[in-house]
């Protein structure tokens, strides 16, 4: 079942929306889906409805209500893209993850104290990063983060599970970011990096040009499996 629901931000006790779906029983756990800079759109609403059929309860906050409630936009269509790339260029990250521990909040209310899992893509793998090291969330995965080199400092904070998804021909992430995070990720007992040779970033959006299907089936195994084990 599908729903809108309002949440309070803890920062300055303002209101903003998110997508929610319930699964058809109980859920076992709840998972936060973090957007891409294109918002919530029919991708991430995918998203959540297929994390809701394996018995999660899906949310998937309006991080960029600051900026415009209820952006949607298509990354296939180069103007709405362009217009993306305006709002993340605005976009405060801090105040995103800040949004993101006020939803994890909510969620672990509506489930009754149940595990919370967090799951972002390209900003959101950035913010799920963020999450991982600044919240109370209890397994993140973030698919072709940008921007975590410059965040490795971080990285001694995370406590619980972290996955990271790395296509290797991302053209927001060179190789010498990709080389970066390895470096300052790969001996970490939290974190997990798992590299798809050649893939582009955006190769595992639900819809749309960017979409590689074996790879996106290959990385959305790992992270169900990998929520399965953290999230039970």
């Amino acid at each position: 079942m599908t729903s809108s629901v309002t949440i309070t931000s803890s920062t300055d006790g303002e209101n903003f929306g998110a997508y929610v779906v319930q699964p058809s029983g109980e859920p076992k756990a709840a998972v936060v889906v973090i957007q891409e800079i294109f918002g919530v759109n029919a991708g991430i609403r995918r998203k959540c409805d297929l994390l809701a059929e394996q018995g999660y309860l899906a949310v998937a906050p309006d991080l960029f209500w600051r900026l415009q409630p209820g952006i949607q936009l298509d990354p296939d269509i180069e103007p709405e893209f362009q217009q993306a790339l305006d709002y993340m260029a605005k976009f405060d990250p801090d105040g995103g993850v800040r949004d993101i521990q006020s939803t994890i909040d909510w969620a672990r209310t509506e489930t009754g104290g149940k595990k919370i899992g967090a799951v972002g893509y390209c900003l959101g793998g950035k913010l799920a990063y963020m999450t991982a090291a600044r919240t109370d969330v209890d397994a993140s995965v973030g698919y072709y983060a940008v921007g975590v080199p410059d965040m490795l400092e971080e990285a001694r904070a995370i406590a619980k599970p972290l996955m990271l998804h790395i296509p290797t021909a991302d053209g927001f992430v060179d190789a010498q970011a990709q080389e970066a995070m390895h470096d300052g990720l790969d001996s970490h007992p939290k974190v997990t990096l798992h590299d798809y040779a050649g893939l582009d970033h955006g190769f595992a959006t639900q819809f749309g040009k960017r979409r590689d299907e074996e790879g996106a089936q290959l990385a959305d195994s790992r992270t169900d499996e990998f929520f399965g084990e953290h999230l039970s």
